[in-house]
């Protein structure tokens, strides 16, 4: 009597050693069935059959419906009984019928025109579909939408199911490579809460993989395709079918109007509703395509790095297929802008420079891609030397997303060095940061004549600047959180003994040798020069900017001139100023300094009372903590730095919200930075700052203002 458990192992195992094709999560092995196999599946000796191993080493890129395809097939028989048929199923693998014939991809490659004929037979394959009764296929995830028509509910559902099946499980290896690409942890997040409204149409069965490798040519032509790997088969809008076979298919653009509508007149004959709003919504399934593609794409192109030799051609082809998926996704995911290929290219080698363990082909010369080249306005600072930062930029590409953070014009990476109890930043300029406010200091320099002053400061201290791959400058600061925890920033305003310890470092700034920064700017008059700044950031916007401005109410820069000027303010000595002290500059701790500050980029020399003033605008801050932090300011600080201060800090106070009208208009016009918290803040809350700006300059709302202009900016553009 023949073992089925030692006939099956053995089968199995034999067909390990033949020839493979590969799918997403299988090899998949033509085989003649054994005589005792064949009596385990009731089969007939010597039958082609396909043998689906699962991969282990397989990236979880796709999203899943059902985790068992054996019952997707069982569904198939009444309306497509030439789909495989499982004959067997383990976890491990299953073993289907085969399907004589040959690959779509082996007579039509990609690119390629398809014939007519079979591009109709395709759109009618997609079209039968819909005949496959609900009641058949496997009971639906929990959360599935309720309303089996509603394709708004549906597009959303596959964007949370990307997030949780795709980005989620891959976010530890991969996440900090994401984000020095520009996507953020909540990119597909964000897309399924823009989901617009969409026509309904009623849901079927879906292959929702249906590309030129799982089509069957048939030898006899009846019928003339068989769809193949139904293991990615949902239940929703006919129209994301139609999406993702646009896509995959990878047809020649001037073909897609043909296929779609041959899609429309095979559905018109087996699902006329399923063609509801074509014209309207497939371009949001296209899209929702693209940005969930670029997973995918960007890992499948760095484990490519990981798995062949490490060569300068491999490399181009990586950074050439990430960079092709992230211009694709930049719509849907509205990202900010697409890296160079330059910057896609350091992204890629420090992330797999941290990763090759062990001897790999080619790691020689992607370790030497390593060597970096000290900054010489830096000194060598004696804790930290050239092995150190060699080791922290290693270290850097290895990096969780968890322990990466995105500023306005930095992306900081926090890592651990050898022989260092604590861990250090790495901080890189943002290939799109745009500021718009001049930088008019060193942040090295700042933090140096900080530390040299011996003040009771608490601000990060520099450990090394200079520039790495493909010139790429950085620099490396010691890490102000808690042992290496994201830090945590009074987003809500000060506690009363915050309020203290920052109004206290306020007035340590006033020790540090201001004229030793390298300040080059000269004003007798900090409030006139400060208007001069504004009046320059205002005319330089650009044009899209300074028309919205135009048509909300803002003057130009010499009107806006002559209004600031009405203005004066009081002489005060000058000190070392932040700049920029919103609530995610300031890292909260537990002694007595209670707060740490940090990201001085925007430093300047000027009046003490703006810094404070200028802090108390960006931050959430109730009336007893500002009154609180006015009067432990005037106290602590020496008469040159506060006298005429209760007169003064009004005007500071206008000028901040006339300045932040400008600012964020510009940001809702160019879309720029707003996935950093503070932005999103700022512009969130826009109809009241244009409200306080007018207000504060005297000019009333234009008659002629369409009230809705101020709301659209901040919903983008679709």
């Amino acid at each position: 009597m023949v073992d089925p458990y030692a006939a099956v192992r053995a089968f199995v195992e034999q067909a390990r050693h033949t020839p493979a094709t590969s799918g997403h999560h299988n090899l998949n092995h033509v085989v003649p069935l054994t005589a005792d196999l064949a009596r385990v599946v009731r089969g007939d000796e010597g039958a082609l059959v396909t043998v689906r191993i699962r991969r282990p080493d397989v990236l979880p890129v796709v999203i899943r419906t059902w985790r068992n395809e054996a019952a997707i097939l069982d569904s198939l028989r009444e309306v497509l009984p030439l789909a495989p048929e499982c004959l067997l199923r383990r976890p491990e693998f299953a073993i289907h019928s085969y399907v004589e014939g040959v690959p779509l991809s082996t007579v039509c490659g990609d690119g390629k025109p398809v014939d007519t004929l079979l591009m109709k037979a395709l759109a009618g394959l997609l079209a039968r579909m819909t005949q496959v009764r609900r009641t058949v296929l496997p009971p639906l995830p929990a959360g599935w939408p309720a309303n089996h028509n509603d394709s708004q509910a549906f597009l959303k559902t596959l964007a949370l199911l990307a997030d949780e099946q795709i980005r989620k499980p891959n976010w530890r290896a991969f996440g900090g490579l994401f984000k020095a690409l520009g996507i953020a942890d909540d990119a597909l997040l964000s897309y399924a809460e823009r989901v617009p409204a969409m026509t309904r149409r009623p849901y079927s069965l879906l292959h929702a993989d249906l590309h030129r490798d799982n089509v069957i040519v048939t030898y006899d032509g009846e019928p003339p395709l068989v769809c193949v790997d139904w293991e990615l088969a949902t239940y929703g809008d006919p129209l994301h079918d139609l999406a993702t076979h646009l896509v995959r298919m990878r047809y020649p653009s001037h073909q897609w109007a043909e296929v779609v509508d041959a899609w429309v007149e095979a559905m018109l004959q087996f699902r006329p509703a399923a063609a509801n709003g074509l014209a309207k919504d497939l371009r949001h399934y296209l899209e929702f395509e693209r940005a969930q593609s670029v997973y995918a794409d960007v890992m499948r192109a760095a484990r490519s790095l990981e798995e062949e030799s490490f060569t300068q051609k491999n490399l181009d082809v990586a950074t050439d297929a990430v960079g092709r998926a992230l211009r694709a996704a930049a719509r849907p995911l509205r990202l900010r802008s697409v890296p160079t290929d330059g910057e896609i290219e350091g992204a890629l080698v420090r992330w797999l420079a941290a990763r090759a363990d062990g001897p790999v082909s080619g790691r020689d010369w992607l370790l030497r891609a390593f060597d970096w080249t000290p900054d010489p306005r830096f000194t060598e600072h004696p804790r930290f030397p050239p092995s150190a930062v060699r080791h922290a930029l290693l270290a850097e590409g290895a990096a969780s997303a968890d322990r990466v953070f995105k500023g306005t014009a930095h992306l900081n990476t926090v890592v651990w060095v050898e022989d260092s109890p604590m861990p250090v930043v790495v901080r890189r300029k943002l290939p799109d940061a745009r500021r718009r406010e001049p930088v008019h200091l060193y942040e090295h320099a700042v933090l140096g004549e900080i530390q040299r002053s011996q003040a009771k400061v608490a601000a990060p201290k520099v450990l090394a600047l200079g520039v790495s791959y493909q010139d790429d400058p950085f620099t490396i600061h010691t890490y102000v959180g808690s042992s290496g925890k994201p830090p945590v920033h009074p987003v809500d305003g000060l506690r009363p003994y915050e309020a203290d310890g920052l109004v206290d470092q306020l007035g340590e700034l006033t020790r540090v040798d201001h004229t030793k920064v390298g300040w080059k700017e000269t004003h007798d008059d900090f409030y006139v020069w400060l208007t001069e700044q504004l009046v320059v950031l205002v005319d330089e916007l650009p044009q899209e900017s300074q028309q919205l401005a135009r048509a909300l109410g803002l003057p130009g820069g010499h009107r806006l001139r002559e209004i600031l000027s009405r203005h004066r303010v009081s002489r005060r000595s000058p000190a070392l100023l932040h700049g920029d002290l919103n609530p995610w500059n300031l890292v909260c701790r537990k002694d007595a300094l209670a707060v740490t500050i940090i990201d001085w980029e925007m430093a300047l020399v000027g009046d003490p009372l703006y810094d404070l003033v200028r802090h108390l605008h960006l931050t959430p801050t109730r009336p007893e903590i500002r009154n609180r932090m006015f009067r432990r300011w005037s106290e602590r600080l020496d008469e040159e730095y506060t006298k005429g201060w209760r007169a003064d800090w009004h005007v500071y106070r206008w000028f901040e919200i006339v300045r932040s009208a400008y600012v964020d208009l510009d940001r809702l016009a160019t879309r720029a930075s707003l996935d950093v918290p503070n932005v999103r803040r700022a512009v969130d809350s826009y109809a009241s700052t244009l409200a306080a700006a007018t207000a504060a300059l005297g000019l009333p709302t234009p008659p002629t203002a369409n009230p809705y202009l101020v709301r659209a900016p901040a919903r983008g553009r679709t």
